[in-house]
């Protein structure tokens, strides 16, 4: 087996090493007829360098995931589910990238996916905007167990009136306590606040060019870096990251100069951000850039839903829409795409 391994420390487009076992004969572009090639790709920056994981996500057979404009998530025995718009509606893979299962269920169209610990449960909380290919939009947010079995959904026979409705949901997030986050970041950019049942707490937010409104509210975190629990909202076409306190009071913009963020997962004192405009970027606490994951030279490649599976490269994104961490810190990475995509990025054990 020949294994190359480039680096893209930082986004850069470098080749710093290309490294082959001993009986490769130098100069050799391909391996002898029937030789697989393995190609690693390290991209990222002192404690958030990554390696891509070839082959991750494939299905049998060589089907489609389906169109991808959902989001990730890992639950606690390592698994990983992506949505998609298509009838497969939930996929679930294993750390190695085996395939599990699809969840064929009401879950199509989850335009993102939180994982919540509910005692000795797991559940996934989706904001689901559409059913792919449907006449009548599906718009609401769902509380689903890890068979994609409907739990509790929003609105509900408790809800209460909401505000505009839920037209144009993208985000959600559930706090500590149990209340829900939903926010309308292709609509009103209000986010709404419900109460475990789905009831109706408040509104907040909006349209608006002043500071505290929104452009594309688009995805939603709870960040517990700083004692009580905040709201991170990914105001996208502003391009930046802001906190709000659990009633919806502005506290400060944490982090700006984004390449249209779209979500974000924790992993200790760090934040990951998708980037429609083809990055991942970690973030530190104080919401200072520490490393670029899988940067795309290729403007024409950014935000581009289009681009087919035979011009995606390793450890080059197009479009990052939906992420997750782990436990041990790799990176699961939803792109955008007609096709569907995920990517694994290992996190590297650094030395002491």
């Amino acid at each position: 087996m020949k294994q190359n391994i480039k680096h893209f420390l930082s986004g850069s487009l470098a080749c710093a090493a290309l490294i082959a076992p001993a009986q490769a004969h130098e100069g050799h572009e391909h391996p002898p007829k029937g030789e697989p090639i393995t190609e690693v790709v390290r991209t990222g920056k002192g404690d958030f360098t990554y390696e891509t994981v070839p082959g991750f996500g494939k299905l049998p057979d060589g089907a489609k995931l389906g169109p991808t404009h959902g989001g990730v998530a890992v639950d606690a025995q390592g698994l990983i589910y992506v949505s998609t718009d298509g009838e497969k509606s939930l996929c679930v893979f294993k750390p190695d990238g085996t395939f599990v299962k699809a969840i064929a269920s009401p879950a199509q169209g989850m335009h993102s996916l939180q994982m919540v610990t509910e005692g000795d449960k797991q559940f996934l909380f989706g904001a689901q905007l559409n059913a792919y290919g449907k006449k009548n939009k599906t718009l609401r947010a769902v509380k689903l167990d890890l068979d994609g079995n409907i739990v509790m959904q929003i609105p509900n026979k408790d809800t209460g009136e909401i505000p505009g409705g839920l037209k144009g949901i993208t985000g959600i997030a559930v706090a500590p306590d149990g209340h829900i986050f939903v926010s309308m970041g292709y609509g009103s950019n209000l986010i709404h606040k419900f109460d475990k049942t789905g009831k109706i707490v408040k509104s907040f937010g909006g349209r608006g060019g002043d500071k505290e409104k929104f452009k594309t509210c688009h995805g939603l975190g709870i960040d517990t870096r700083f004692g009580d629990p905040r709201l991170l909202v990914c105001d996208r076409e502003k391009r930046r990251l802001v906190h709000l306190d659990l009633d919806g009071n502005w506290i400060g913009e944490y982090s700006t100069g984004l390449r249209r963020p779209c979500s974000v997962s924790f992993y200790g004192d760090y934040v990951a951000v998708a980037e429609l405009e083809a990055r991942v970027v970690i973030i530190d606490k104080e919401g200072k850039e520490v490393a670029v994951v899988g940067d795309n030279p290729n403007k024409k490649q950014w935000a581009n839903f289009k681009v087919a599976p035979a011009d995606q490269k390793p450890g080059i994104f197009t479009a990052p829409h939906g992420l997750s961490f782990d436990k041990d810190g790799n990176l699961y990475v939803q792109d955008w795409n007609t096709t569907g995509r995920v990517s694994k990025l290992k996190l590297l054990q650094q030395a002491n």
